[in-house]
């Protein structure tokens, strides 16, 4: 089951580096973090810790629901492009994600003896790490760079989830914390954006 979830997680990931619609991407989004969140609770119910179990239960109201919700209403609010062609070609990426993919398994296999999982997982976790960042680097939109930076969030959460079995709470609130700085930084961004394109 874990398998299952963590190979969704990648795959959502993967997709919404090919959509060119925002709200299609917004939807791969939610389903990436859903599928963290209820890996979360899956390991949290199998190591006992409640703290896993809370953070799923976050992950899942949080970022599976209401954020990709906040930021469906701030592009209709601010009439923001729906259409987010990527700037690398189609056939770049097909290139360019399988390199990262078998980068980060070899840069991954020095560290397995040092991980309590799987080494696989944390390949995984870095290589979506890499996945976020090119989708922040082939858009020129602000979107989908949100949406590259949350994903970024993501595959940090998995990797501490994964490689140590559950991270403290206090780091994953720390992360969270974060996270909200991020969406304010946005919000700003997005009423400057708006004021530029009213002066325009």
């Amino acid at each position: 089951m874990v398998e299952f979830f963590i190979g969704i997680f990648l795959a959502t990931l993967i997709t919404a580096l090919f959509t060119t619609r925002l709200y299609r991407l917004l939807l791969w989004y939610s389903l990436n973090s859903m599928s963290l969140g209820l890996l979360a609770l899956i390991l949290g119910g199998q190591f006992e810790d409640r703290a896993m179990i809370i953070s799923g239960i976050i992950t899942l109201i949080v970022k599976a629901m209401g954020i990709p919700y906040f930021l469906k209403y701030l592009s209709e609010r601010l009439s923001l492009n729906r259409q987010i062609s990527p700037n690398i070609k189609i056939q770049h990426s097909i290139i360019l994600i399988p390199a990262i993919l078998v980068f980060t398994f070899y840069l991954a296999e020095p560290i397995s003896h040092m991980v309590q999982g799987n080494s696989n997982y944390v390949a995984i976790s870095i290589s979506s790490l890499f996945l976020s960042l090119l989708l922040m680097m082939e858009h020129t939109n602000i979107a989908p760079k949100i949406i590259g930076f949350l994903s970024m969030e993501n595959a940090l959460f998995l990797l501490g989830t994964t490689a140590t079995g559950g991270m403290p709470m206090l780091v994953e609130l720390g992360i969270f914390f974060d996270l909200l700085m991020a969406i304010v930084v946005v919000n700003l961004l997005l009423k400057n954006e708006e004021e530029v394109e009213g002066d325009a």
